[in-house]
């Protein structure tokens, strides 16, 4: 009986990271055409790059769109 509920609890433990991890957003720049949006990911390849402040992630897609309004190369163009 234990280790079915150990089991269960891996198996929701589990299930419930992915939640976790979607609460991370990141302001990038495209490096083609200069415009910046919000991801859910971090970028892993070298056509977009991070340009909030210190790589800061957000908590939320609101707190990033308040971070992109700050960011010198996001309101310049």
């Amino acid at each position: 009986m234990k280790m079915k509920l150990a089991t269960a609890a891996l198996m929701v433990a589990a299930l419930s990271l992915p939640a976790f991890a979607a609460d991370e957003f990141y302001v990038v720049q495209d490096v083609k055409t200069k415009k910046c949006t919000i991801v859910d990911k971090k970028p892993m390849d070298s056509s977009m790059t991070v340009v909030s402040p210190s790589g800061t992630i957000y908590k939320s897609r609101t707190e990033a769109e308040s971070g992109m309004k700050t960011v010198k190369v996001c309101t310049s163009n």
